[in-house]
């Protein structure tokens, strides 16, 4: 099995997520890949794959992924049963943080107690 076959899963996530200026190449059993993710979300999404497939330092990878837009961690779409506070217990580990996700999606947001699905909101970094 070739090292691009192991991390097989790893390139068809970067597509999935629209990793921009993506690139892979294999020499001497090592792959390197690299490209743009959109958020951070995006790209520890990558990260964990990787990890998933090659554990926490990978001899046989280099990965080198930038990402796109740094104001915020990442892109959700609401889904059916979702809450603000739900949302910020999944992504901020703290139901209780719900207003940050709600300040940052004022132009989406009325009502932090309304939410439909189908809509994206953008989540804040935790430390905000």
């Amino acid at each position: 099995m070739s090292v691009q076959d192991k991390y097989r899963a790893v390139l068809e996530l970067g597509q999935k997520l629209g990793v921009k200026d993506g690139y892979v190449e294999e020499a001497m059993g090592v792959l390197k890949i690299g490209g743009t993710a959109a958020t951070q979300y995006d790209k520890d999404q990558l990260w964990d794959k990787i990890k998933e497939i090659g554990g926490e330092s990978p001899a046989d990878l280099e990965a080198s992924i930038e990402v796109e837009e740094t104001g915020y961690y990442g892109v959700y779409t609401v889904k059916s049963g979702d809450s603000l506070s739900k949302i910020a217990k999944w992504f901020l580990g703290n139901p209780m943080k719900y207003m940050d996700i709600f300040n940052m999606n004022k132009d989406v947001l009325k009502n932090p107690d309304l939410i439909h699905p189908g809509q994206d909101l953008k989540i804040p970094f935790r430390d905000s």
